[in-house]
């Protein structure tokens, strides 16, 4: 092993997004951004237009999160500028003369080898590590909070009729409501951010073994294929992110090779 080597995550990342076979228009948008550590999806609410310009704020104003110095110095970029979005959305819904305006968001932020997820609403955030999977975010729903409460199983939520209705949502309220988790990355963990339109229709399991040893943008399209196989009543967005260790020698810092998309 070559002692002067310098160690760093690289990043085989994949990203679709499908309007799916029922809906018009496609609300959701991505954001890849590896060189700075950040992936997100964002599902907008409010109608065609209105969702579509919310999502669409929220990915443009991650786009612009730029280096960081520090994990924290990150997270402050990130929470900036989800509150330009956030401002400008409800700037947007004045605009319109009111009405429900916003957008979910997932995220997840990576500096050296520490992970952070942020989301609102019910965009979620998966690990795939050592053949298992976790859902990191917890959803920000109506039915979410009756399972949690103890109403309703969580079998009888994937057919209640409010499913679909969020309590949470980048542009609804003047200050930002946003849940963070953080953790140490291994190498080999997976992570997966979708809209609510895969979830509708893949499970979990089907998730994970989807998965495998794909490449990154193999896995989305595979999953995007399926759910349209299985009707696609919603749009359907996915990042997958597959995290390697690698070995550098005469490293430059910021000398990584990335893209930032915002796709709708």
């Amino acid at each position: 092993m070559n002692q002067n080597a310098t160690y760093f995550l690289k990043f085989d990342t994949g990203a679709s997004t499908h309007v799916g076979k029922v809906r018009q228009a496609n609300e959701d948008s991505f954001v890849v951004v590896p060189e700075v550590g950040l992936w997100a999806v964002a599902d907008g609410v409010g109608g065609h237009e209105a969702g579509q310009m919310a999502s669409q704020t929220v990915a443009s104003a991650l786009a612009t999160v730029g280096p960081a110095v520090s994990a924290e110095d990150q997270m402050a970029r990130f929470q900036e500028r989800l509150l330009r979005a956030n401002d400008r959305i409800r700037e947007y819904a004045d605009e319109r003369g009111g009405g429900l305006v916003g957008t979910t968001v997932a995220a997840i932020l990576v500096y050296d080898w520490q992970f952070r997820v942020a989301w609102a609403g019910d965009s979620r955030v998966y690990l795939i590590r050592n053949g298992s999977i976790t859902q990191i975010s917890r959803d920000h729903s109506e039915v979410q909070e009756l399972v949690d409460q103890g109403f309703i199983k969580p079998e009888e939520a994937k057919s209640w009729p409010r499913r679909n209705v969020i309590t949470r949502a980048i542009g609804i309220f003047d200050d930002l409501y946003i849940d963070v988790r953080e953790g140490r990355i291994e190498p080999g963990d997976i992570f997966l951010l979708c809209s609510d339109g895969l979830t509708g229709h893949v499970t979990d399991g089907e998730i994970r073994d989807m998965v495998g040893d794909k490449r990154s943008q193999d896995v989305c399209d595979s999953l995007i294929n399926l759910t349209l196989d299985r009707g696609a009543t919603d749009n359907v967005s996915i990042v997958v992110v597959r995290c390697h260790r690698a070995e550098r020698t005469n490293f430059i810092p910021g000398n990584s090779s990335g893209e930032a998309q915002a796709s709708s």
